[in-house]
């Protein structure tokens, strides 16, 4: 069973455009469409439809409109007291794949609300196969949030992932190894925030975002996942490096795609997966979703693990 706290959950609103993006002038549109998201509640949702049990802990009042659409999903959605309403999340994008987003601070959470979050997960963290933490923090909330949240978790015995960027990812990496995860899933500029590198030469350069990756394997995380847009991703154990090239893809969104490769990633190892299959996979759902519109999760006849080619960076095979 995959476990997700996200924290600080959206309405996100996609609008499509049918040309380029131009500011200060007036534009038709395509379409417009909603859905209820936040990094973890996409991972929640494509382990539903991978046919992976999941819960979905996320601060939301219980008849909010927004917890019945996760549950007419089948996403066994835990609500816990809200600072106040879901935030609205606006996503434009263009033919080409160019993808524009809005993203608003959501309410200001005191103490109490971030204590009834960490309650809710700590009291299922046992039950589960891995916990994720996922998204970034409300209004409020201390950037170590997650940092001592991944260190009580780690008395339990599930494993703890955490996807999330800026201040609290600092927070995270500054805590290390007090606060190792089992797995981070940085994309390049998250790793040139805490290395000091070239996010643009991370992302193109594989070995380069792999000798990033392995600094914080050497402080103590398990595993790490890092994404790197069209060029696919790395992975980096004690074990060894590798990179996965993902497909072609016609890009039509890029909003949840690292969100499906980190529950690609998740599954594999669900499963067993050797850590190749497990890189093969996370980025066969990264592709996925990239190809396909909004925020879509990707179904698993989506996916085209086949085509992906792995390549030894390091350690063993």
């Amino acid at each position: 069973m995959i476990l997700t706290l996200t924290p600080n959950p959206s309405i996100d609103r996609t609008i499509t455009l049918a040309g380029e993006l131009a500011r200060g002038q007036v534009q038709r549109v395509v379409s417009v469409t909603s859905q209820a998201g936040g990094k973890g509640v996409n991972i929640s949702r494509a382990s539903v439809s991978a046919g992976e049990p999941t819960l979905a802990v996320l601060p939301a009042a219980k008849d909010d409109p927004f917890v019945t659409e996760l549950l007419a999903a089948g996403i066994d959605a835990r609500p816990v007291r809200p600072a106040g309403d879901v935030r609205v999340n606006v996503t434009i994008t263009e033919p080409d794949g160019t993808t524009t987003k809005l993203n608003s601070p959501g309410a200001t959470v005191e103490a109490e609300h971030l204590d009834a979050m960490a309650t809710a997960l700590l009291a299922r963290a046992a039950s589960a196969s891995w916990t994720v933490l996922a998204g970034s923090l409300p209004a409020g909330a201390p950037p170590e949030f997650y940092a001592e949240l991944v260190r009580r978790l780690r008395a339990s015995d599930a494993k703890v992932a955490v996807d999330t960027s800026e201040e609290p990812l600092r927070a995270l990496v500054d805590a290390l190894p007090g606060s190792a995860p089992d797995l981070m899933k940085p994309n390049g500029d998250e790793l040139a925030s805490f290395t000091g590198g070239d996010a643009d030469e991370l992302e193109s350069n594989p070995a380069k975002a792999a000798e990033a990756a392995r600094t914080l394997v050497d402080r103590g995380v398990g595993t790490v996942l890092a994404t790197l847009g069209g060029n696919g991703a790395v992975l980096v154990t004690a074990d060894g490096a590798w990179h996965a090239a993902p497909p072609p893809t016609t890009v039509v969104s890029t909003v949840g795609a690292g969100d499906s490769s980190l529950f690609g990633y998740l599954l594999g190892d669900i499963r067993g997966l050797p850590a190749p299959d497990r890189l093969a996979l996370a980025v066969a759902y990264g592709s996925a979703a990239a190809g396909l519109p909004g925020t879509t999760i990707p179904e698993p006849e989506h996916l085209r693990t086949e085509l992906v080619t792995i390549t030894v960076l390091g350690g063993s095979a």
